[in-house]
């Protein structure tokens, strides 16, 4: 780490004050914070957590090996690696387009899309729609096959390319496109080609509907939702509405994963950006393009499936190097990494515990990043 070691005996302090305000401010119920800094086998880390897991039906404490829905950091740590795996099998290409992706005859536009625009969000599909009303009649293994039928049928809201909307319809696609190209499920996939090389596959995993059932106990997951159609607090299954009628596992939400993991697989990009690591299915040229901005789209601040900090207000706050790449999730989740600082910032909360109305985190998440670099590097202030 450049400009000598961080102050560590007193980061972890530091941090815990944080997250103690953040719980008595009803900013969430319960956080993790895991920071990561250097390379290699020079690298520190620091893991903290505080709060309540749950607060109803019970009041649960919040543990260090707890798991969090992660929602749509599904998008760069599953898929886009995914994707990456693929590249190196020569399985795809990242300007192959539709038509060759899902085998199948497209007409107008949307024949012109590709894997780059879905990655960098300017595929042109609307950025939602709840498909999750359809899908609960279907049988399950007819799920996916209506889905990418629905979704190949919304009009394009721009030219492909053109602009940028962050889209969970196009995520869901690339899930589609993995799991024909690989030829085995999304969630099987992730887990032997991304996760395993890592050794992170019991700390970061899919929760299916049919895994679920023989997994780890409630106890083990951190509360999120009252849901109005489930009639229940979620806990344990996936709080986004068209993945849990997916099964739990898709392209834009599905993973679950605790502060170890997610900060132990950030610090993990972090050596590959920098080449002191290797992953036997990813290479590192791939993956740097993978984490460079797209600068052919007007305004956007998007990289291939990884967002990088936007020019005003932005949730990485202020001190991060504007060549960070990181992504936010639903439930209030979040991680940054700053190849120039050699810095990994990872918040996981679960913010939409009992409700979505709380968007207190939106002006949190920016000041804690801010603060945890102020302790970091104090000469920057």
């Amino acid at each position: 780490m450049k400009r000598g070691k961080p102050p560590f005996i007193r980061l972890k302090k530091d941090i815990k004050k944080l997250l103690e305000q953040g719980v008595l401010e009803e900013v969430f119920p319960s956080a993790a914070a895991g920071i990561v800094c250097g390379l290699g086998k020079e690298k520190k880390m620091a893991i903290v957590h505080h709060g309540n897991a749950s607060l109803y039906p019970e009041i649960r404490k919040l543990h260090k090996n707890n798991f969090f829905d992660l929602a749509s950091l599904t998008k760069p740590l599953a898929t886009s690696l995914a994707i990456l795996c693929l590249i190196e099998d020569k399985k795809i290409d990242i300007d192959e387009n539709l038509s060759s992706l899902l085998e199948k005859k497209i007409m107008g536009e949307k024949s012109n899309i590709t894997i780059r625009h879905l990655l960098s969000h300017c595929s042109g599909f609307p950025a939602h729609r709840e498909y999750f009303h359809i899908l609960q009649e279907i049988k399950e293994n007819k799920k996916m096959e209506l889905v990418e039928k629905l979704i190949l049928q919304e009009p394009l809201e721009n030219t492909p390319g053109a602009t940028s909307i962050y889209s969970d319809l196009g995520f869901i696609l690339l899930g589609r496109i993995i799991e024909k190209k690989a030829r085995c499920t999304l969630a099987h996939y992730v887990e032997e080609k991304v996760l395993k090389p890592f050794h992170l596959e019991k700390k970061i995993f899919y929760n299916s509907i049919g895994k679920r059932k023989k997994s780890r106990p409630i106890k083990d997951f951190v509360a999120t939702e009252n849901c109005p159609w489930r009639k229940k607090i979620m806990c344990g299954e996936v709080h986004d509405d068209n993945c849990f009628a997916l099964g739990g596992v898709a392209g834009h939400c599905g993973l679950f994963g605790n502060i170890e993991g997610v900060t132990t697989y950030a610090g993990f990009i972090l050596d590959l950006w920098k080449g002191t690591a290797e992953h036997p299915n990813i290479k590192k040229g791939n993956l740097v393009s993978f984490l460079t901005r797209q600068r052919k789209i007007p305004g956007s601040s998007w990289a291939l499936g990884f967002d990088t900090p936007a020019a005003e207000e932005s949730s990485s706050g202020s001190r991060l190097s504007s060549i960070s790449v990181g992504h936010l999730g639903f439930t209030g989740t979040s991680f940054w990494i700053d190849p120039e600082k050699e810095v990994v910032i990872v918040l996981l909360s679960n913010r939409v515990h009992p409700s979505r109305d709380n968007i207190k985190i939106k002006k949190f998440r920016p000041y804690f990043h801010d603060r945890v670099m102020e302790k970091l590097f104090p000469a920057d202030k």
